[in-house]
């Protein structure tokens, strides 16, 4: 695996985007240029829980990757679904 200038695999580039993905599907109006990385997503983006809840079901299609419930509260930022998406998927 090649890696880019901050060290990340260029794995995370395609989880990143997953992410994104998911969430413009859900709420469309978002703009991903607008999506800062550390700053919880909720507070960025007008998501109520079962938004939320559907962002991540659209992980688990897209992706293959179960996320238990017991693990949502790790997941708040754009960055902490990145990370946590890829050491699932061992990238």
């Amino acid at each position: 695996m090649t890696t880019d200038e901050t060290g990340t695999g260029t794995g995370h580039d395609d989880i990143r985007a997953a992410v994104i993905a998911a969430i413009t599907e859900i709420a469309p109006e978002v703009e991903d240029l607008e999506l800062a990385g550390d700053v919880p997503l909720r507070r960025q983006v007008d998501l109520d829980s079962m938004d939320w809840l559907n962002v991540l079901i659209a992980l688990r299609s897209a992706l293959g990757v179960d996320i238990p419930e017991s693990d949502y509260a790790r997941l708040a930022t754009l960055d902490d679904l990145v990370t946590y998406l890829a050491e699932r998927l061992g990238r």
